[in-house]
C-alpha cells in the first residue's frame, strides 16, 4: 500500500476520534479544540494524499474510490455533529449533493469515464472545511457568530453551484447510461 492510500486510511481512522471529541466532554472545555485539531489534521491528509499521488504517479483505483469517500465521510460527520449550529435543511442539501455526485461518478465509471474534481468542487470543499473549523471552535463573540453564518450560506451556495456545474458538464454521461 502506497503513502497516499495510507493517508486516506488514516483520515478514515481519524473520523471516530473526531466525532468522539465533538460529542463527549472528556476533557471539559477543550474537547472542541481537540476535535478541531483532528479535523484540521484530517483535512491536511486530504490535500497531501492527492498531491503525493499525482506528483509521484501513485494514483490507484483504491485511491480514486476511497479518497473522495473519506472526504465525504469526514465532512458529513462534521456537519451532523454541528446540527445544533447549522440548520438541518442546509445539512441535508450538502449531504444530498455529495450523494448525487457520488452516484454520478459511479455511472461515469461504469461508462469508463473518470469525473475529476472541478474548480467549483474544490472551492466548495475548502469553504466547507473552513466553515466547519470555524463553527467547531465557536468563540462566543457576536461578530464570530455572524462570520460563521456567512460561511454556512457561502458553503451552501458553493455546494449548489458545484452540483449544477458537475451535472451540466457531465449530462451526456446520463444520456449514455440510458442506451
Amino acid at each position: 500500500m502506497n503513502l497516499p492510500n495510507k493517508l486516506t486510511i488514516l483520515r478514515v481512522c481519524m473520523i471516530p476520534f473526531f466525532v468522539l471529541f465533538m460529542e463527549c466532554t472528556i476533557f471539559k472545555g477543550i474537547d472542541k479544540y481537540i476535535a478541531a485539531a483532528i479535523f484540521i489534521a484530517a483535512s491536511i491528509t486530504d490535500t497531501l494524499d492527492g498531491k503525493i499521488a499525482r506528483k509521484y504517479d501513485l494514483v490507484t483505483n483504491f485511491g480514486k474510490f476511497m479518497d473522495p469517500l473519506a472526504d465525504k465521510l469526514l465532512v458529513c460527520s462534521a456537519l451532523i455533529c454541528l446540527s445544533d449550529v447549522i440548520p438541518e435543511w442546509i445539512i441535508i442539501v450538502i449531504i444530498s449533493r455529495e450523494l448525487i455526485i457520488s452516484g454520478f461518478r459511479t455511472i461515469a465509471a461504469d461508462n469508463g469515464v473518470v469525473i475529476a474534481a472541478s474548480y467549483w468542487g474544490k472551492i466548495k470543499t475548502v469553504c466547507q472545511m473552513i466553515m466547519i473549523i470555524w463553527l467547531i471552535i465557536g468563540l462566543d463573540f457576536e461578530v464570530y457568530h455572524i462570520i460563521g453564518q456567512v460561511l454556512v450560506y457561502v458553503s451552501l451556495i458553493l455546494t449548489v453551484i458545484s452540483l449544477l456545474d458537475y451535472v451540466i458538464k457531465n449530462k451526456d454521461i446520463l444520456k449514455e447510461s440510458n442506451n
